[in-house]
């Protein structure tokens, strides 16, 4: 392919060689070291392709063995500039052409986001603009170590960032934090700055306790003890006490602990047998578009007055080769009329629906660290409705944190009287 393209650029020609012995020739373009290809036979002669250059000695070679030469064929890139060169508008506008499109990779023209799941393109997009990154600037004021550090700044649930240049396309990678849990904002709490605020850990359902790892704090109960929904795990108030075993004071910290219990989760689904199936009635219109930058130019309207429908857009941005990503895009917008029909659920089709809803709600579980030991889930099949329930037995985490009470000690102070003689 590379060759192909320097044989152009360089431009070649074909031949046709006759004569008494063009074998002889053959020869002596051989021993010249001029390069032939796409040698074939022609009646008494020979054709073959040679470039220019080598065609220019071949004056004295055919003159000395007697054959003639004759010109059947001119190619490449030299030839096709003297065929148009009265053409001045045209290699104006190939010249122009090419100097737009090297101003056009000084730019950025698009942003491509990956790995984004909570925040949308559109709110990143937004906040990239307020810190000074968007379409139409220049590839040289990218600062891609900076838009790293502005993300992972401003979202505190992103975990890593990459931004690098893919061509004239900015490209950022994101992987967020799918297990972070806010437990102030769970309970509707506000973060206390300052000190840090003494808790316990209280029991977050009921279970028997199967293993407990404490880090802080003082454990209120063992392995293989049955716990209530609220009783006090881990407490976070040390008694200090003197030599005598009494207490006379408390020192509060916050509670830290692993405590696993073995739990048991009531689990119920159900869905209706008749259900709604869309129709497609085929009543379609369509409305092609071409996008430049922040203008759209379309053919036609979309507007109908079917009374449901559905709206499709299919956009394809334009680039030259793999990663030079042009600002024109070009797309169709389709409305397509459909109707509702009632239909009914099988069996089996009511069984895997069933099926599935239960086994992406033990993902979730899974997904969670909750640990499934056994499951007592049944399906129940009735004549217009269908349901699933039973009882999952789980291992889980169920430590949650509450306000440790404050106490205070009363001292007791011994009054002395003093006694007088009348």
């Amino acid at each position: 392919m590379i060759r192909t393209f320097i044989r152009y650029l360089r431009g070649y020609v074909k031949i046709r060689i006759q004569g008494f012995s063009p074998e002889r020739f053959l020869n002596m373009c051989s021993y010249h070291q001029i390069f032939i290809w796409g040698l074939s036979p022609d009646g008494n002669g020979y054709e073959m392709f040679l470039s220019i250059t080598d065609f220019r000695r071949l004056k004295p070679l055919v003159k000395k063995t007697h054959t003639k030469l004759t010109v059947t064929g001119r190619y490449g890139f030299p030839f096709f500039l003297f065929r148009y060169r009265k053409r001045k508008l045209f290699f104006a506008g190939l010249f122009l052409c090419i100097v737009l499109l090297r101003i056009y990779s000084l730019f950025i023209w698009d942003i491509h986001f990956e790995g984004n799941e909570k925040w949308p393109d559109e709110t990143l997009t937004e906040y990239l603009y307020s810190v000074g990154v968007a379409p139409l600037m220049l590839k040289s004021e990218v600062d891609c170590p900076g838009i790293v550090k502005n993300i992972r700044k401003e979202y505190n649930d992103i975990v890593w960032v990459s931004a690098s240049l893919d061509g004239n396309r900015l490209k950022i990678q994101i992987k967020e934090n799918e297990d972070i849990l806010d437990e102030d904002q769970e309970n509707g709490e506000e973060e206390v700055s300052g000190e840090e605020r003494p808790t316990d850990l209280i029991a977050s359902s009921d279970g028997v306790v199967t293993s407990i790892v404490t880090r802080s704090g003082v454990p209120q109960v063992h392995v293989g003890d049955q716990v209530k929904k609220g009783d006090i795990l881990v407490l976070g108030r040390v008694d200090i006490v003197n030599d005598s075993g009494e207490v006379t004071g408390y020192q509060y910290q916050h509670a830290d602990a692993d405590i696993y219990a073995d739990t048991e989760l009531a689990y119920t689904d159900s869905i209706s047998r008749i259900y709604q199936e869309k129709v497609r009635d085929g009543k379609k219109k369509y409305q092609p578009y071409i996008r430049i930058g922040n203008f759209t130019i379309s053919v036609g309207s979309i507007s109908c007055n079917y009374e449901r429908s559905d709206l499709a857009v299919r956009e394809r941005q334009l680039k030259a080769g793999e990663n030079f990503y042009l600002p024109v895009s070009y797309g169709l917008r389709t409305v397509t009329s459909y109707a509702f029909e009632e239909k009914t659920y099988s069996d089996e089709e009511v069984r895997e629906i069933l099926s599935a809803n239960f086994r992406r709600f033990c993902d979730e579980l899974e997904e969670k660290g909750i640990h499934i030991r056994e499951n007592s889930v049944k399906i129940h099949l009735y004549a217009n409705s269908a349901g699933a329930s039973g009882t999952l037995y789980l291992n889980e985490r169920i430590t949650k944190e509450a306000d440790t009470e404050i106490l205070t000690i009363e001292r007791k102070e011994t009054d002395e009287s003093v006694g007088t003689d009348d």
